[in-house]
C-alpha cells in the first residue's frame, strides 16, 4: 500500500514520486522499443526465397524458350506470369487451398513427414517464392531473348554441348538482365503481404514479416511504431535500388 503524504514528509514523498515517475518512463521506453523480429524474419525469408526463385526463374525461362510450339509457349508463359497480375490474396488463397491440412498435398505432408506448412515460417518463404517468381522468370526470359542467336548457333556448329552453350555463352551475355530480375524478385519477396497473411498468418516472432508488422501496428493505433518499421523497409529498399544502380553502372563501365 503506497505511503500517505503528510506535511511533515514532503521530502520523502517527493523522492518516492520521482522514483515512480522514473520507473514509469523507463517502462514506457522499454515498451516503445522496436521489435526487430519482423526485420530478421523478412530478411531471412527474402534471402532463402531468392535462392529458389533465382534458379527456378532461370530454368523456367530456358524451358519456355526451348519450346517449339508457339501455342504451348504462350499458354505456359501465361500460367507462369499469372501470380504477377493476380491479387496477392488470391494467390494466397490458392496456396492455402493446395497446402491446407485438409487438402491432398497438405494431408500427404502431414501423413508422411508429420509436417504442416501452413502458419509456419516456411510458409512465408513459399508465399515469397510464388509472388516474386514471375519477375525473375520474365526478366530472365527477356535477357535470354536479347542474346544474338547467331552467336549461340556458331557455338553449336563447333560441337559445343547445349548445356555448355547455355552456361558458358548465353548466361554470361544475359547476366545483367538476369541479375536485375534477381534484385527485383528479392525486393518483391521482402515486401510481400497478402499471400503471406493468407498461408502463414501474422504470428509475432514466427511469421510476422515487416509488411505484416506495419499492418499490425496501424491496426493497433500505434502510428509511431508503424512509422519505425516503414523507415526500416524504405531504407532496405533504397539500398537494394542503389546496389542495383551501382552494379549496372559498373557493368557498363567495364563492358
Amino acid at each position: 500500500m503506497p505511503a500517505i503524504c503528510t506535511p511533515q514528509s514532503h521530502t520523502k514523498c517527493d523522492a518516492q514520486l520521482t522514483e515512480s515517475n522514473f520507473q514509469t518512463r523507463s517502462r514506457d521506453k522499454e515498451e516503445k522499443q522496436v521489435d526487430l523480429s519482423p526485420v530478421l524474419i523478412s530478411l531471412k525469408t527474402s534471402v532463402i526465397s531468392i535462392i529458389f526463385t533465382f534458379f527456378l526463374g532461370i530454368w523456367a525461362a530456358r524451358a519456355v524458350i526451348a519450346l517449339k510450339s508457339e501455342r504451348a509457349k504462350a499458354i505456359l508463359d501465361g500460367v507462369l506470369t499469372l501470380p504477377l497480375v493476380l491479387p496477392p490474396t488470391v494467390a494466397g488463397f490458392f496456396l492455402l487451398y493446395i497446402f491446407g491440412v485438409k487438402r491432398p498435398i497438405g494431408k500427404l505432408l502431414l501423413a508422411v513427414f508429420s509436417y504442416k506448412i501452413v502458419f509456419t515460417w516456411q510458409a512465408t518463404v513459399l508465399a515469397a517464392v510464388v509472388i516474386s517468381f514471375p519477375l525473375m522468370y520474365r526478366s530472365a526470359r527477356g535477357a535470354f531473348e536479347l542474346v544474338d542467336e547467331n552467336v549461340l548457333n556458331a557455338a553449336r556448329t563447333l560441337g559445343i554441348p547445349e548445356r555448355k552453350v547455355f552456361w558458358k555463352i548465353l548466361m554470361p551475355m544475359a547476366m545483367p538482365g538476369v541479375l536485375s530480375g534477381g534484385v527485383l524478385a528479392f525486393a518483391r519477396g521482402l515486401g510481400e503481404f497478402g499471400a503471406t497473411a493468407m498461408i502463414a498468418g501474422n504470428i509475432a516472432g514466427k511469421t510476422r514479416t515487416l509488411p505484416l508488422a506495419i499492418y499490425s501496428e496501424v491496426a493497433a493505433g500505434d502510428m509511431e511504431g508503424a512509422g519505425k518499421y516503414v523507415i526500416i523497409i524504405v531504407a532496405i529498399s533504397l539500398l537494394i535500388v542503389a546496389g542495383m544502380n551501382v552494379a549496372a553502372a559498373g557493368k557498363k563501365k567495364f563492358s
